[in-house]
């Protein structure tokens, strides 16, 4: 209803409601809900986007929150501050402990879950923390590419290639002509398929890295 992307429509919805009685298509939470951390949307009551935040962080897995709170922020306008104030009026909730660990890894530059995994990849293999969206500009100033993430200071940049990469002809032809000028603007750019493990990504990473050291 917030305009997020990558939803899954499969999984049942989440209801915050006192009646714990389970109904197909429904996982129902019995948490407190206070009167200024819901609104309506065309009529229909919904948590506010801090507080989705929030119950994201403390109901799923890390990888899990974090791709969903970043595809909420880069939907609307949450803002951190908002979802601070929170997680200290509900101080000693379930879940809280690794909800903040979640929140603090929350990134709106991510474009997909596969790229929120593959940060998180990144900074659990004790990598700097990347940034996100880079714009890489040509001789005029124009920017001609925005990099999934990397550190700008060493320029190397870490992308994630969906199938659509390959299998796309006219897709594949532009990301070759794109990576040749991140070449000629100094970037190395470590690609990342599906199926490649963690563990070879980060030393694919800190290899490149090593380069510009």
């Amino acid at each position: 209803m917030r305009g997020s992307k990558w939803v899954d429509t499969a999984r049942p919805i989440d209801l915050i409601h006192d009646n714990r009685h389970s109904l197909p298509g429904l996982q129902i939470w019995g948490d407190r809900i206070d009167g200024d951390e819901y609104e309506l949307l065309d009529g229909v009551p919904v948590t506010t986007a801090a507080r989705t935040a929030v119950d994201l962080a403390c109901w799923f897995p890390t990888t899990t929150a974090v791709a969903g709170i970043d595809a909420l922020a880069r939907a609307t306008d949450l803002k951190m501050a908002d979802v601070d104030l929170l997680t200290a009026r509900y101080r000693g909730r379930r879940g809280l402990q690794r909800a903040r660990l979640s929140l603090d890894l929350v990134d709106p530059g991510a474009q997909s879950p596969k790229e929120t995994w593959l940060r998180l990849v990144l900074m659990q293999g004790h990598l700097p923390r990347p940034q996100t969206q880079i714009p890489v500009r040509d001789e005029f100033g124009n920017a001609f590419a925005y990099l999934d993430m990397g550190w700008e200071d060493v320029k190397v940049a870490v992308e994630y290639d969906g199938d659509h990469h390959r299998n796309d002809r006219s897709q594949f032809g532009w990301d070759v002509r794109r990576l040749e000028r991140l070449q000629q603007r100094g970037w190395i750019v470590i690609r990342v398929l599906s199926g490649d493990r963690p563990a070879d990504i980060v030393r694919r990473v800190r290899a490149a890295r090593a380069r510009r050291v």
